[in-house]
């Protein structure tokens, strides 16, 4: 699907106070940013941001930065952020940048989790790698997450999910702690979750989330 450019984005995301610009210059010092020593988790690819906003919410102790590549995208989760009554969190930051380049903003170690939701499943195959559950994604994340630092994933597309299972399955330094192919309905793993757009919209539909929770074994 075309995403519709917005032209006003890039000045909106300029001027906001959450949305931190120039990322790769704070590489080693996030939690400085957010003055004190919390953990930090990241979600990549956090769309128009109400996942990690109620994350935020609901974990003050605990530092949350939004990954998005699309600045059109990401002016939605600041015009949330705006809009609904998260005004007060002050553990939560926007970065708009390709996920790719997480190891230039990040240092070793100065991860603690990271969140994948409802990813991009890059259906034909000469497109796997781009996939960011993919072998070459989880090399990536081995640059940022502290050891045992863990990986959680939820999508309704079982064909991506299983291939996720497999990936990191075979991934050497990756431990699969607990999956689920019906979030919903599995009590334990369902326990404090928090939803995301298409999680509401696709579970309305009847369709089945799948979760997978990895943890890092370096």
């Amino acid at each position: 699907m075309r995403l519709r450019n917005i032209p006003r984005a890039e000045g909106v995301i300029e001027e906001h106070e959450v949305a931190v610009k120039n990322e790769k210059e704070q590489k080693g010092s996030w939690q400085q940013i957010f003055g004190n020593e919390h953990p930090v988790h990241i979600e990549i690819g956090m769309g128009k941001g109400q996942f990690i906003l109620n994350m935020a919410k609901a974990h003050p102790d605990i530092n949350y930065i939004g990954i998005e590549r699309y600045s059109s995208v990401l002016l939605r989760a600041l015009e949330m952020y705006d809009r609904e009554d998260y005004q007060e969190l002050l553990n939560i930051r926007f970065i708009c940048m390709d996920a790719r380049e997480i190891a230039d903003v990040f240092a070793p170690g100065e991860v603690d989790r990271i969140y994948l939701n409802f990813s991009d499943p890059w259906p034909k195959a000469r497109h796997a790698k781009r996939r960011l559950t993919s072998k070459e994604f989880l090399a990536r994340y081995e640059n940022v997450l502290k050891p045992k630092g863990h990986l959680e994933f939820k999508t309704d597309n079982r064909d991506l999910f299983t291939f996720s299972l497999e990936e990191i399955g075979e991934a050497e330094h990756w431990e699969i702690l607990a999956h689920t192919f019906d979030l919903h309905h599995d009590e334990e793993m369902c326990r404090g979750n928090i939803m995301t757009e298409y999680e509401q919209k696709f579970s309305a539909k009847g369709n089945p989330i799948h979760k997978v929770v990895a943890a890092y074994r370096k």
